[in-house]
């Protein structure tokens, strides 16, 4: 029996697109399926927009800035409203554009919801599909209840299609959304406050990131409350009232639920294909990114592996080679052991490899050089913002195993690294690579002496670089 398709995508994401062009590139006859708007998160709802807001925030401390240099501004005003007009057309111009890259890559677009209805079957209302394989890209969604009453609270999609701002508002979490929203309100004028679990922000994240990223909410004006997440959340009046388990109560006339993402597999007829996802939702795939089922395939969010836009397009890309492309590319897989992620919160920060706690378990000893200045930028003016750098070193081959920065430029200056490290660069290598002077990527390649040594050899210092 012949097969309407050779792939049929679910969700039309960056990880569905890149996935559905490169096998339509190798002949294969293919169809992406999307109940909403083409683009997904990362383009229409995520890392985009929040880019494009904090760019935005950005402003107000360049206009501050530019005064201790020398400039005479009046008082600047940020307009929402205006910034969301701008925003709309931008999104809606990219998602012209992925439209037209499934066009041009000749992808059958089928707008609606599809399912799976048993093995290489796809069902959109009453059309069934068939197709020898189906590829899962449906993304992740916010958490709506992860707290009594948080499902009335905004999430991140309705923060960015705001057209006005609240005078205060509460964050609920601590994660790289949490924090990167915070930071960006608390600079266009809202009052902020975090409310969350652990002791500090971004867990997950190597110690030094944590600590200056709680510094530099509350340099911003962010209210901190570690150790006090509400245990519920009720709607009173045009507003919020946030309960603790102490009986305490606060009131905000608007909340951010910040509290995780959640794989999106609820209704695609997994069962069908005797599918269950895990108590987190999430699709299991093994490093072919096959599911238990044959001829089903998972990318991207929906794994709940390395959540991240750009691992998403590898993997979709990954699949496509190894499903069509031939011999010679059947075995191809994506390697998740090293990918440098960022938080664009201001001042940013971007991180590759493990972090210093995980790397004190290990067997090896591990060398730890840090750098802590205030760059030139800050210091010609008086500001107080630092920069933080840290280099972690495998002490037995000298292999450099992981960067993480804090401050200006850290996701640009941690993605060039991430080069170095993908080839495994020793500290060799950077020691004897020339500087560009003046930068403060220079650091990392200045850094001479180990301020500790963590692993089965114990800890030995704890002085960083000192700086300006």
């Amino acid at each position: 029996m012949t097969q309407d398709y050779d792939l049929i995508v679910l969700g039309a994401g960056s990880g569905g697109v890149a996935a559905s062009r490169r096998a339509a590139l190798h002949g294969a006859r293919v169809a992406i399926v999307e109940a909403g708007r083409v683009g997904g998160t990362c383009v229409l709802r995520g890392c985009v927009p929040k880019k494009l807001l904090m760019y935005a925030a950005q402003f107000g401390e360049g206009f501050a800035e530019a005064r201790g240099y020398g400039w005479a501004l009046a008082d600047p005003r940020f307009d929402m409203g205006a910034w969301q007009a701008l925003k709309t057309a931008e999104t809606s111009r990219l998602e012209g554009v992925y439209r037209r890259m499934l066009e041009t890559g000749k992808v059958e677009l089928i707008e609606g919801f599809g399912r799976l209805a048993g093995p290489g079957r796809v069902q959109m209302g009453e059309r069934v599909l068939t197709t020898q394989h189906v590829l899962v890209a449906t993304g992740a969604s916010p958490v709506r209840d992860s707290i009594p009453g948080i499902e009335a609270a905004a999430t991140s999609d309705d923060l960015l299609d705001l057209d006005h701002l609240p005078a205060r508002a509460a964050v609920v979490g601590s994660g790289y959304i949490a924090v990167e929203f915070a930071s960006m309100l608390a600079r266009l004028g809202v009052a902020v406050s975090m409310f969350y679990r652990a002791d500090r922000p971004l867990r997950g994240f190597d110690a030094m990131l944590r600590g200056y990223a709680a510094e530099a909410l509350t340099a911003a004006g962010v209210e901190l409350h570690p150790g006090r997440l509400p245990v519920r959340v009720q709607r009173r009046g045009g507003g919020f009232v946030l309960g603790f388990a102490d009986g305490a109560a606060r009131d905000f006339p608007w909340v951010l639920n910040a509290t995780g993402r959640r794989p999106n597999t609820q209704g695609l007829g997994l069962e069908t294909v005797g599918l269950a996802p895990a108590a987190d939702g999430a699709l299991a795939v093994d490093d072919t990114l096959h599911t238990a089922a044959a001829g089903v395939h998972a990318i991207g969010d929906v794994t709940n592996r390395k959540n991240l836009t750009p691992v998403a397009i590898a993997e979709g890309r990954a699949l496509a080679d190894a499903l069509f492309g031939g011999p010679a590319q059947a075995q191809r897989t994506v390697d998740l052991s090293l990918v440098a992620s960022a938080v664009f919160m201001l001042p940013p920060l971007a991180s590759i490899g493990p972090s210093e706690e995980e790397l004190a378990g290990a067997r090896q000893p591990t060398q730890v050089y840090e750098a802590d200045f205030r760059p030139m930028k800050q210091t010609f003016f008086g500001g107080s913002q630092r920069t933080r750098m840290k280099l972690l070193v495998d002490a037995a081959s000298d292999r450099v195993r992981a960067v993480h920065m804090a401050g200006a430029d850290a996701p640009e200056i941690v993605q060039s690294l991430a080069v170095a490290l993908s080839a495994r660069a020793t500290k060799a290598d950077f020691d004897r690579t020339i500087a560009v002077h003046p930068t403060a990527a220079e650091e990392f390649v200045l850094m001479r002496s180990p301020s500790r040594t963590v692993g089965t050899v114990g800890t030995v210092g704890t002085t960083p670089t000192a700086g300006a």
